[in-house]
């Protein structure tokens, strides 16, 4: 039996950083949602946000961020509205519109604020506010997806060492081209060998493990986050064990601590010396 009042206390209690953070996510979800059903676009909670959904009813109490995923269909329809987007309040923030941003999928964010994320390319970020995760997923298999994210990484990470601005974006653009433009659709034809019907992230993303079958997915239901009603994977246990396991037991501390992202979190709970 899960004491969600004593996990509260511990890791997001009112009034913590993190639980006003998470208050603004939800909010910034609520705004994103409205875009979403306005353009007829289907999207639905994943990785932890979906976990907590399950298992809280809302946040992971020591998480930081929200992720949702969407048909590569709707992906992309979305970053054309996103990207035509005219806000004083919000971004989208990716390859296009943020050169240093080198992640394949997108996030919608707040212009103003800054959240302070480990990680060396983090500093080069033009828009630094608090963000959902926008993923987008597509039929391949685990080898395709797995070796588009390995290639990818390992020729992307470098440039973060060089210093020099127009030289580490040239490198940006021609790894991009590279592995985006080349690479990819020749893993996309790797994919092809997919007799399970698996759905991946799009290629390049990462986290292979996570896949998604159509017959889990669709028809979408809903489920409570935060006390507002979202949509959610009709067979959300199918999809959380095969991603987590035991999905119902809470990790440990030291697992706990390595999930949360911010600095500034990681000092609100553990304390700077720990």
């Amino acid at each position: 039996m899960i004491d969600h009042e004593a996990l509260r206390a511990r890791y997001n209690p009112d009034g913590s950083k993190l639980r006003t953070a998470q208050k603004e996510l939800v909010n910034i979800l609520l705004d994103l949602d409205a875009i979403c059903k306005e353009h007829n676009i289907q999207w639905w909670l994943s990785s932890g946000t979906l976990l907590g959904a399950a298992r809280h009813k809302g946040f992971i109490p020591w998480d930081d961020d929200i992720d949702i995923v969407m048909l590569r269909k709707d992906y992309k329809r979305l970053e054309k509205i996103l990207h035509k987007m005219d806000s004083d309040k919000y971004v989208y923030q990716s390859m296009r519109s943020d050169i240093e941003y080198v992640n394949t999928f997108g996030k919608f964010r707040k212009r103003e604020g800054e959240v302070k994320i480990t990680g060396g390319r983090y500093r080069y970020l033009n828009f630094k506010g608090q963000f959902i995760d926008i993923f987008c997923i597509e039929k391949t298999n685990y080898l395709a997806a797995r070796l588009a994210r390995v290639v990818y990484m390992n020729t992307q990470y470098p440039t973060i060492k060089v210093k020099c601005n127009w030289l580490r974006h040239t490198l940006i653009r021609l790894v991009e081209v590279l592995c985006l433009g080349v690479i990819n659709p020749i893993l996309r034809l790797v994919g092809l060998i997919n007799p399970k019907g698996e759905y991946h992230y799009t290629m390049g993303t990462g986290w292979a493990h996570h896949t998604f079958y159509m017959k889990h997915t669709f028809p979408l239901s809903t489920a409570t986050f935060e006390g507002h009603t979202f949509p959610v994977p009709n067979d959300m246990d199918a999809y959380l064990t095969n991603v987590y396991g035991d999905w119902r037991t809470l990790p440990d501390d030291e697992d706990i601590k390595r999930c949360v992202h911010s600095e500034e979190y990681i000092e609100e709970i553990y304390g700077k010396h720990e």
